[in-house]
């Protein structure tokens, strides 16, 4: 099978958009990935962006607590995801950026 070609795009996390224009919008994170990669990572925005969805419908009925929400927890586990996709993809600043906000940590096991 063939190697498949890494090319650059700029990810906001905050949006959920990931754009091969610099320009296109504001980003957080430079990073280099095949086609792949970047499905693999459009589906946990996805993913996200549907817990998220989950979450605020969720905040509307007071009888369920915010720390007793499985959509929640559902909406954090996702984003380490994308955080840890972000880490292994990103170029150095990423990486930097992202051990110095402490989220490294909660991680566990990355390069």
């Amino acid at each position: 099978m063939e190697q498949q070609p890494k090319k650059t795009y700029y990810v906001s996390v905050e949006s959920g958009e990931i754009s091969k224009v610099k320009s296109a919008s504001s980003w957080e994170y430079r990073i280099e990935a095949t086609d792949d990669e970047i499905i693999q990572l459009r589906e946990i925005f996805d993913e996200n962006y549907a817990n998220e969805v989950e979450g605020f419908l969720r905040a509307h009925v007071p009888l369920i607590e915010y720390h007793n929400d499985s959509s929640n927890d559902q909406y954090d586990s996702t984003l380490q995801k994308v955080f840890k996709m972000i880490y292994e993809l990103g170029d150095q600043e990423a990486k930097e950026f992202i051990k110095s906000q402490g989220i490294i940590s909660q991680l566990g096991d990355i390069d």
